[in-house]
């Protein structure tokens, strides 16, 4: 609809702006020729500008006088447009001399650990200097070079956000305790971290609400046990960086959870009322399916209270390979269900089995589109000749469906029979909402929203979808 009105409209809006222009300046406009957004006051303008990178947000300097220094004044600068490598410390110096602004909302600084550390200290300080909420960091790699933030930066009272990606550098606390006493976001990523390290940063946050632990190394045992506040939790995990191998939570409300093939156990997470649930996979790994299936039945026993649940592709196929097998499936009391994952028969046999053993389902959101690090079909197949799961008893019927489907060929035929199986495997369903992603021109679509209505009435749910074409227009 939007495309459709520029299209059809566009004409009409230019004629009706000039029409505006012409009515302003009859009304004794003395700037002629200046737009009529330079007329907004400064702290609009300066509003503005803040949505915009600081780059382009420089350049505006040059329209008029009238435009010279607002930039100045406006509380967000980022500093990740500069070129990532190379110096950069005058381009910076030089516009942080010409600031003028007293309160800063948002500081971005992307560093390069090469070239800038002389000046990094200085950077940050200025920032806190002037009282800003959101500081986001990142020190770009160099294994020669290694940089610490000064001690002053672990005492603020006005951090709200934080974000610091370290490169894989030893965070160095200082010997006195930290102090973030108005923090409530924090989000590190590719930091190396102690157990001894995270307590004494949680303990210096009294309001923390929301961790977010980035591909995280060293830190072996989570323990929010005395963190009444935080509520939510998200955590990323590979092979290569284990993250916390034991995640003790009792107070959380939200766990977004990105495993890997490395043991992990949650241990207290009863609080909980929502989770994502996904595990990372690299193509040139092992697939490791027996532990995955002990490790990730373990966690749906965590997660059996939980009201809203999200699986990914590789957590389902998990799930497959354990009903393949017979081995069992806890039930759940989930009322709100996403399942992340494309349609294949390599899926079907677990999004079954959790449907069947959530009898209180009353909300199916299933989002179609083509994830990275999938576990591959072959190492599936491979995996389940070693079991002795004979190939023409494999897959049920139900899969068959669905079989040697590739991404490309999904037909509004195939969404349809995957929307008619998961009301045949529910009860209590009352919604359903379907995100598709079409990942090429041609792909024979069309049909689908017309189907929709049909299933609807039959199904006696609401249906909601939500169809994405190449052009990424809905």
């Amino acid at each position: 609809m939007v495309d459709e009105c520029e299209n059809g409209d566009g004409a009409t809006a230019a004629r009706r702006y000039s029409h505006q222009d012409h009515k302003t300046k009859e009304a004794g406009d003395s700037s002629d020729g200046v737009d009529s957004i330079s007329f907004l006051p400064d702290v609009i303008l300066q509003s503005i500008l803040s949505s915009l990178p600081t780059e382009i947000a420089i350049k505006t300097s040059i329209l008029s006088k009238r435009w010279r220094h607002v930039w100045s004044d406006t509380p967000c600068l980022s500093f990740d447009w500069i070129r990532p490598h190379g110096p950069k410390g005058d381009i910076i110096n030089k516009i942080l001399g010409r600031y003028k602004a007293r309160k800063m909302i948002s500081f971005k600084l992307n560093a390069n650990l090469q070239d800038d550390i002389p000046y990094i200290d200085r950077w940050i300080e200025f920032a806190m200097s002037r009282n800003v909420e959101n500081m986001s960091l990142v020190f770009g790699y160099d294994g020669d070079h290694k940089y610490h933030v000064p001690d002053s930066f672990y005492i603020s009272n006005s951090f709200k956000q934080l974000s610091v990606k370290y490169s894989f550098i030893d965070l160095k606390l200082p010997s006195f305790p930290v102090s973030w006493t108005s923090l409530k976001i924090l989000y590190l990523k590719s930091c190396k971290l102690s157990e001894e390290c995270m307590d004494k940063i949680l303990s210096g946050c009294p309001v923390l609400e929301s961790l977010t632990l980035d591909f995280c190394d060293k830190l072996l045992v989570l323990d929010l046990s005395k963190y009444l506040r935080l509520r939510t939790l998200v955590i990323k995990r590979n092979i290569w960086v284990p993250g916390p191998t034991q995640i003790i939570a009792p107070h959380i409300h939200y766990l977004s959870l990105t495993n890997s093939q490395l043991p992990c156990t949650l241990v207290d997470v009863s609080s909980l009322k929502e989770a994502r649930m996904e595990i990372c996979f690299c193509a040139l790994e092992d697939l490791e399916a027996d532990f995955l299936q002990t490790m990730v039945l373990r966690m749906l026993e965590k997660l059996q209270h939980v009201d809203k649940l999200t699986f990914g592709e590789n957590f389902l196929t998990v799930l497959t390979l354990a009903e393949l097998r017979s081995i069992p499936i806890p039930r759940f009391k989930v009322k709100d269900l996403t399942l992340e994952t494309m349609i294949s028969q390599y899926v079907i046999p677990g999004i079954v089995r959790v449907l069947q053993n959530s009898p209180e389902l009353k909300k199916l959101t299933t989002i179609h589109r083509m994830m990275f690090g999938t576990i591959t079909k072959n190492k599936i197949d491979t995996y389940l000749d070693l079991q002795g799961v004979k190939k023409d008893q494999r897959w049920s019927l139900e899969a068959r469906v669905f079989e040697n489907l590739k991404h490309w060929d999904v037909e509004s035929r195939h969404v349809a029979s995957f929307m008619e199986l998961m009301f045949t495997k529910t009860k209590a369903l009352e919604k359903m909402v379907v995100w598709f992603y079409s990942y090429r021109k041609g792909q024979t679509l069309e049909e689908l929203p017309e189907m929709v209505p049909v299933l609807a009435d039959k199904n006696n749910v609401s249906i909601v979808l939500h169809l994405f074409k190449p052009d990424h227009r809905v």
